[in-house]
């Protein structure tokens, strides 16, 4: 086995928590069970991995068994990338083809290659007829760098594909036209969403909301009971009474009784030129628009605007440009005068 490989394939082993060990290695499928029961699971980490990797080199492990690998660990831990979604698109009457996702696999890497001579490029199927995608890139004079590898997951027959952040952002278009021409589509643009949480960005253009996402501890929407004074003024626990269940049907109409898609922020670039009915000033004669950036930020975003009115933060309905992320797709947005 290749020195390279051999670090690549330890260097791989030792982010590995070792609670996840055992199933990440029989997921692997490359060291058979019987030699893998042979291995102390009990012993330091690093000498853990020190026989694992004598027991690959003994199997003669390739780079293509190790991407293999690595593919395996980043879809443990997908969330640990950022991802970007993709919108592909047909010529308008085109008829839909019969998609084979080996030839899929097999026109992506010619693509590939024929434009970049260093590149590794390594493929595994997935649940829901998707497959992941792992693209390490090099130059025309170095090695493709199997440690700043770009991730893309294509969900066939859609016109999506996610990919993961390209260190090497020349080789953006390149992936682009790979995807394009693979899935027999002729055009791409990148949306306005993003997110570390890969299924919620899969519910959302896939609107698939109405289900449990895997990063997501879900929480039913508020339904405390109002504690109110015995001696209040009954009129008074009457008016409260309808105005919170206003509120909570107003919120369980804008985003449904299910648990929301999992979005860490949503971000507004306001361009704006000055208007004023007074005349002079220092913004009067100002031609360029007035810029302004707001970025809404939580660890569940959309969990917490939803919150927000039945905890009596804000007002029942919110504004649109909140609540109409997951329906439009973005949590980018630029706002301009009409």
């Amino acid at each position: 086995m290749d020195e390279t490989v051999a670090e690549f394939i330890k260097r791989t082993i030792l982010k590995i928590p070792m609670t996840e060990m055992m199933t990440i290695l029989k997921a692997w499928d490359f060291l058979p069970e019987n030699q893998l029961q042979t291995v102390n699971f009990r012993q330091r980490k690093e000498s853990l991995v020190q026989d694992l990797v004598l027991l690959c080199e003994s199997k003669r492990a390739s780079l293509r068994d190790a991407a293999l690998l690595d593919i395996i660990y980043t879809q443990f831990h997908r969330h640990q990338k950022v991802w970007d979604v993709f919108q592909m698109s047909k010529e308008p009457g085109e008829d839909v083809d019969l998609f084979d996702m080996e030839r899929f696999k097999s026109s992506f890497e010619k693509i590939l290659r024929r434009a970049l001579k260093n590149v590794t490029v390594s493929f595994r199927d997935a649940e829901e007829n998707a497959v992941w995608i792992r693209i390490a890139w090099g130059t025309q004079y170095r090695k493709p760098n199997q440690y700043k590898p770009v991730y893309v997951v294509y969900y066939s027959q859609t016109p999506y594909a996610f990919t993961s952040f390209c260190h090497l952002k020349s080789n953006a278009p390149l992936l682009s036209q790979a995807l394009t021409v693979a899935s027999n589509h002729h055009k791409i643009v990148k949306m306005d969403l993003r997110s570390r949480y890969l299924d919620s960005l899969k519910a959302i253009v896939f609107k698939q909301y109405n289900q449990k996402f895997e990063t997501h501890n879900s929480t039913m929407p508020l339904q405390e009971t109002l504690e109110l004074d015995m001696h209040m003024d009954s009129r008074i626990i009457h008016e409260n009474r309808i105005e919170k269940e206003r509120v909570q049907r107003v919120t369980q109409e804008t985003f449904g009784d299910y648990p929301q898609p999992r979005l860490e922020f949503a971000q507004y670039k306001l361009e704006t030129k000055f208007k004023s009915d007074f005349h002079g000033g220092i913004l009067a004669e100002r031609k360029e628009p007035l810029r302004c950036l707001i970025k809404f930020s939580s660890p569940h975003l959309l969990e917490a605007l939803k919150s927000l009115a039945p905890a009596g933060i804000a007002d029942a309905p919110l504004s649109p440009l909140l609540t109409c992320i997951p329906n439009k797709g973005m949590n980018y947005f630029k706002i301009r005068d009409k």
